[in-house]
């Protein structure tokens, strides 16, 4: 006879993970990739989104309820898996649940840039409000101090990736106007230095990495924090004994608290995978 215990009860409980919508299912889909068998509990705030071009009061009191959503369903860790929630809302959240472990995508992004920029010239792609707050760069230059960065807001690659406009001429043209001024500006005596690594600071902005790789050209490296939030998920996991232990493979449940087609449609573009309409549960924050 198998004993169960109360911490095998713990390790067992779904890491619960949040965004305004759909992008963080890029994170899940990493942390699908690189542990398969934990249960995942994802909620996806539709009815609010974009969390981007709020006010920083506005953004954590978002997170702090759809937190409060996924506690109340019994989490051993909480994944924000929303870059402008993370650059806001992650001390306050930690304040409100202590016992809970909480993991960002800022900092794994910010420690994948500094370990791939050769020369630390790195630039930020993200939000308006992930752009204004500078949580990149204080990332950034806590583990790189001698880092040179750059932060600029790409407002439309949101609605292009939901829309699944990813590709070709027309979706080329927009990045460009967006990342010419910072990787071909016009020659001059001022030109700025040409920076060796851009960080896709929204999480869905890796839809786009392929239309962005043909803007930016071959030498650039692209990091996409969503793999190394995996990796910071996997190490906090092991370092407080949270690892599932339960024989098989557990689900993943997903909720939102709007449009449940429009999210099963988009959803499975970030994922990578069909997600059904009635495999998504309609939830009120």
């Amino acid at each position: 006879m198998q004993i169960i215990t109360q911490a095998d009860d713990r390790r067992n409980l779904p890491i619960g993970m949040f965004d305004s919508g759909v992008g963080g299912l890029t994170v899940l889909k990493a942390l699908r990739k690189r542990m398969p068998c934990e249960s995942i509990l994802y909620l996806g705030d539709t009815a609010r989104l974009p969390y981007g071009t709020k006010s920083s009061e506005t953004i954590t009191r978002y997170a702090l309820q759809a937190t409060a959503k996924l506690v109340e369903r019994d989490i051993k860790l909480l994944v924000v898996a929303c870059n402008t929630a993370s650059s806001t809302a992650l001390e306050p959240l930690r304040k409100a649940y202590p016992g809970i472990p909480v993991i960002g995508v800022v900092e794994p992004g910010a420690q994948a840039s500094c370990r791939a920029s050769k020369d630390g010239n790195i630039a930020v792609i993200a939000t308006e409000s992930t752009i204004r707050g500078r949580a990149y760069e204080r990332a950034i230059h806590a583990i790189r101090p001698d880092a040179r960065t750059s932060g600029s807001p790409c407002p439309l690659f949101v609605p292009l990736a939901e829309e699944g406009w990813v590709e070709g001429p027309l979706i080329e043209g927009i990045i460009a106007r967006y990342l010419d001024p910072i990787f071909k500006p016009a020659s001059g005596s001022d030109t700025p230095e040409i920076p060796d690594c851009l960080v896709l600071g929204c999480t869905h902005f890796p839809l786009l990495a392929s239309a962005i790789r043909n803007v930016i050209g071959p030498d650039v490296t692209i990091v996409d924090s969503a793999a190394t939030t995996a990796e910071a998920v996997e190490a906090e996991l092991q370092k407080h004994g949270l690892r599932r232990t339960a024989e098989g493979c557990a689900d993943t449940h997903f909720m939102a608290t709007d449009d449940v087609p429009r999210f099963s449609r988009t959803g499975g573009l970030f994922l990578g995978t069909p997600i059904a309409p009635d495999d998504v549960e309609l939830v009120d924050l």
